[in-house]
């Protein structure tokens, strides 16, 4: 798969745009670990290879557990995320997911209970702000860094 162009250079206004939004999301006070559910979620729906390699990097820089990081593909079958973090995750995949959703109120009901009315809408800014980056790497097909692999001892 080869790049098919630069959006930060090609559109520097458009790019600083979307940052301002992501600068929001970044300050706008929910919990470390719900931004990098959010973002790591809608990334791995989306098929964005850039975002998901750069927000795994970015948990486990976090500190939050290799397990947490590696089952978030599969997180209706594990336990390892508690009841707020899955209200969380069913409403990141029923917003990312809208067109075959609809955002049913299955999904944000049990949200609500774990979430004031500001952090709702906070939390769907910040789930239609990595949809954009998705949209933008994947679209763009921006290709992630290839780590060294380590060697053996």
């Amino acid at each position: 798969m080869q790049p098919r162009l630069n959006f930060f250079k090609a559109a520097p206004e458009a790019y600083k745009a979307v940052l301002t939004l992501e600068n929001f999301v970044q300050s706008c006070g929910l919990e470390r670990r719900f931004i990098h559910l959010i973002k790591l979620r809608a990334s791995i729906i989306n098929g964005c290879a850039f975002c998901v390699d750069m927000h795994v990097k970015e948990a486990r820089h976090d500190g939050l557990s290799e397990q947490w990081i590696n089952l978030m593909s599969v997180w209706w079958e594990s336990p390892v995320y508690d009841d707020k973090e899955r209200a969380l995750l069913t409403w990141v995949d029923a917003v990312t997911k809208i067109a075959e959703t609809g955002i049913p109120d299955s999904a944000y009901a049990p949200l609500h209970q774990h979430f004031s009315e500001q952090e709702l809408v906070n939390i769907t800014v910040a789930i239609g702000a990595i949809n954009i980056w998705n949209r933008l790497a994947v679209g763009f097909r921006s290709q992630h860094p290839v780590d060294q692999p380590a060697k053996a001892a």
